[in-house]
């Protein structure tokens, strides 16, 4: 029997200054000026039909906003969101709520107005402090007001920042590298988010592919990385987030331990346990324009196939270190155990999964073979 997950919220903010190279998420260029109000109303009513599959109303654990570029909207647009979010849904008590800002599209006078709508974590995309690779990535910021943004962060007074960084960037080399990790450290935030850049299809960097280190570079900066953020007090607690005791990103953790979350916004993504144990996925109107003026705001729902639910857990959950259990194995998916275990057998074998007590979790040597133990619950 499925036992309901921690629910969660995720708003899509579509547009951003100028679509990176390698970015492949729903992002599209600002044109004109951002439609706050007309966007505000569309993510109510998209809500709305979201609210109808939820009979009762779960607790909503965390919330994120990501895109796109969300800090491009006002302070004051968030505002007015949260008082309706407020209204709606069923919030905990010290609920993290997240929002994804870019130094190049950083207003300091928005900071007031995101911590005054409820917003207290902030995930700054830095990527790099490199002004050569910065401009390579195509990034709209350089390393001055990547450091003036984080200063303007703190003065308004976030006190939970993530910063995201990426590593095996084009003719990046050892030392450059880990340069980054360095500044990035010293900045002392609470999480990092570290992670290597790769060359998704329908990106620029897909079709014109920049010249990236070579595999002897990204293994040693790999491993030297890891072994600096350990000695910085840095938890390592999913493949490439980083974190200092207790600051754990909330929201992300409910995906990677198949978690539910309602998706809103153009293009935005949702994973659903239904009243019947049924499990859905959801998606949204990818265009703004079309999501502004949409009525009906999904774009395709399809349920998760029975045979597809070990694969679809696994994928998620074996990016934690931490784990899990077989009683959540099977809450999470309504299947046996047994269904599993000769293949969580076979992975202890050969060395890339571990039991601990009455947890699951890969080795050291399963963390560099993430996908090839994926694969074996591919049905």
């Amino acid at each position: 029997m499925i036992r309901p997950p921690p629910l969660s919220l995720y708003i899509h903010i579509p547009w951003c200054v100028r679509k990176c190279p390698y970015c492949d998420f729903n992002s599209h260029e600002l044109k004109a000026d951002l439609p706050e109000q007309q966007y505000l109303q569309a993510l109510l009513a998209d809500l709305k039909t979201d609210l109808n599959l939820e009979n009762p109303l779960r607790e909503i654990h965390s919330i994120f906003i990501g895109g796109g570029t969300p800090s491009l909207l006002s302070g004051q647009f968030y505002i007015d969101l949260f008082k309706q979010l407020h209204q709606q849904l069923n919030l905990i008590d010290g609920l993290e709520v997240t929002i994804e800002a870019n130094p190049g599209a950083v207003d300091s006078k928005h900071f007031d107005g995101f911590l005054e709508a409820g917003i207290n974590r902030l995930s700054l995309g830095i990527q790099s402090f490199s002004d050569h690779s910065l401009k390579r990535l195509g990034r709209v910021h350089d390393s001055a007001q990547a450091f003036k943004a984080y200063r303007a962060a703190r003065s308004a007074g976030f006190n939970n920042i993530n910063l995201d960084i990426m590593h095996g960037l084009p003719d990046q080399s050892l030392a450059q590298g880990l340069d980054d990790l360095h500044q990035a450290i010293a900045l002392s935030p609470e999480h990092l988010s570290w992670y290597q850049l790769t060359i998704e299809k329908n990106t620029v960097f897909y079709t014109s592919p920049p010249q990236l280190p070579v595999e002897n570079i990204l293994d040693n900066l790999f491993v030297e990385g890891l072994a600096l953020l350990e000695r910085s007090q840095f938890c390592q607690y999913e493949v490439s987030a980083f974190a200092r005791e207790g600051r754990h990103s909330r929201h992300n953790k409910n995906y990677w331990q198949f978690g539910d979350y309602l998706g809103i916004g153009a293009g935005a993504h949702g994973k659903i346990t239904l009243a019947n144990e049924q499990i859905i996925r959801r998606w949204k109107t990818r265009t703004p324009e079309d999501y502004l003026v949409q009525q009906d705001k999904v774009a395709g729902s399809q349920p998760i196939g029975r045979s597809e639910l070990a694969l679809e857990f696994m994928m998620n959950h074996l990016r934690l270190h931490e784990g899990f259990t077989k009683e959540l194995f099977s809450q999470r998916t309504g299947l046996l155990f047994s269904d599993i275990e000769p293949k969580l057998i076979d992975l202890e074998k050969q060395q890339l999964l571990e039991k601990v007590g009455p947890l699951y979790r890969p080795t050291a040597k399963g963390r560099l073979f993430l996908n090839n133990m994926i694969d074996y619950f591919d049905p």
